[in-house]
């Protein structure tokens, strides 16, 4: 194999920390994967049977909501940061290699979204890595200042739609309240509230049916989900790819600090994080997750802690690992197949909760949702690394190399001399 052709050197800490994100994300997916969607915003809408469901949602929201997707995607932003860098330190054409890279990662994130499950996050990924080709030369004092501007932004959007919720909630309640104004309360109360009657069961039964019916819902309901996913999310996105990209630059998702620096980001993150995510959900508890208060505090206010979570699990994450070891050599494979983890856990989970698999749509706890999902992070660390000490991708991540460079790439390992 020649220089042209063999892969550049891996860095182990992306990969382990890219590992761990990818399963951690199926840890909140699950909820959306096996019951109405309803129930991955508020948890009174569904699965809430027990003091044990109380405790799954509390440890979900603190630790895992949001701050998986969040790491994965600073881990995007860094990884997209370093095949830009290491084509142009080749002399090679980086903008066409990038903008090939984000056009199939787009035709792989649409069949996702419409032929698999409606959850997709790469389409968006690859819509924002379009945009953040554009950010790449900055320094990474600017990076930070746009990035902190991009999720001001976020917060004020979700701070509107979080207003308007309290607006309709009010103007609802007053006694002879117009007919459309009930008819906007009763649709946001349908997408964010507690299901019950002919909603729920018609919900069940699409869930629990046949495949065609399914695809055709997700072609409808979700048409336009690409674009009102730039305009509701794409900010934040954005700033955490810029964020992953700064990470990169100064060595902490490379694994170039101390331990007493990644000890210190891990006490700062985990110190202002978990108090703040602790009250706020302690605050909807009080509350009862009425759907207002749900919009502001799950989708807003949650905003400004979560980069702190982020860079604290990220800092954990490597502190725990850089020894090395035979369960940190198998999470480091997973996060070298993270592609082929993710949406192969899509294909997994719909098979089995959708009605063309198993049919286990609704049929389980938000607890016992933790069974499948810890069933699933052992496949993909006894899959990973047997696949990739033979092979040199995943079969996802070949196949996108493989499309964006329009040639087949070598997929099997060469012969150690």
């Amino acid at each position: 194999m020649t220089a042209a052709t063999e892969p550049p050197p891996r860095i182990a800490t992306l990969d382990i920390v890219r590992g761990v994100a990818v399963m951690g994300i199926l840890a909140m997916n699950i909820v959306a994967f096996a019951m109405p969607f309803q129930a991955y915003m508020n948890p009174l809408a569904y699965g809430w049977e027990s003091g044990a469901d109380f405790v799954s949602w509390v440890v979900s929201f603190i630790f895992v909501d949001g701050k998986m997707r969040g790491l994965f995607s600073f881990l995007f932003g860094a990884s997209m940061l370093l095949v830009i860098e290491r084509a142009e330190a080749a002399g090679l054409p980086a903008a066409s290699i990038h903008y090939r890279r984000m056009f199939w990662l787009l035709v792989f994130g649409l069949i996702h979204l419409y032929l698999i499950w409606f959850g997709d996050i790469l389409v968006g990924y690859a819509l924002i890595g379009m945009i953040a080709w554009f950010f790449r030369h900055k320094e990474p004092a600017a990076l930070i200042r746009w990035g902190i501007a991009l999720a001001t932004v976020q917060l004020m959007v979700f701070a509107g739609l979080a207003a308007g919720a309290f607006y309709l909630q009010d103007a609802a309640a007053v006694p002879g309240a117009p007919a459309e104004v009930l008819t906007e309360w009763r649709s946001l109360e349908t997408k964010f509230g507690v299901l019950s009657g002919q909603p729920l069961a018609g919900k069940l039964a699409m869930f629990q049916g046949d495949y065609g019916p399914l695809v055709a819902y997700r072609l409808d309901a979700h048409a336009t989900a690409p674009i009102e996913g730039l305009i509701f999310f794409g900010w934040e996105t954005l700033a955490y790819f810029l964020f992953g990209m700064v990470a990169l630059r100064n060595g902490f998702l490379t694994g170039g600090w101390s331990d007493s620096a990644y000890r210190r980001a891990a006490l700062i993150g985990f110190g202002i994080g978990i108090p703040a995510y602790a009250l706020l959900a302690w605050i909807l508890t009080r509350d009862g997750f009425s759907v207002p208060m749900v919009l502001a505090i799950v989708m807003g206010a949650t905003v400004p802690f979560r980069p702190l979570m982020v860079v604290g699990t990220a800092a954990l994450i490597i502190l725990l690992t850089r020894r090395g070891g035979a369960l940190t050599e198998r999470i480091a494979a997973a996060g070298r197949a993270a592609f082929t983890n993710y949406l192969g856990t899509s294909l997994v989970m719909t098979t089995l909760f959708y009605g063309y698999g198993g049919g286990l749509f609704g049929q389980l706890s938000r607890a016992e949702l933790w069974l499948p999902v810890l069933a699933t992070w052992a496949l993909i660390l006894l899959w990973s690394k047997p696949w990739l000490d033979r092979f040199q991708y995943g079969p996802l991540e070949w196949l996108w190399r493989s499309l964006a460079r329009w040639s087949w790439q070598p997929m099997r390992r060469p012969a150690a001399a």
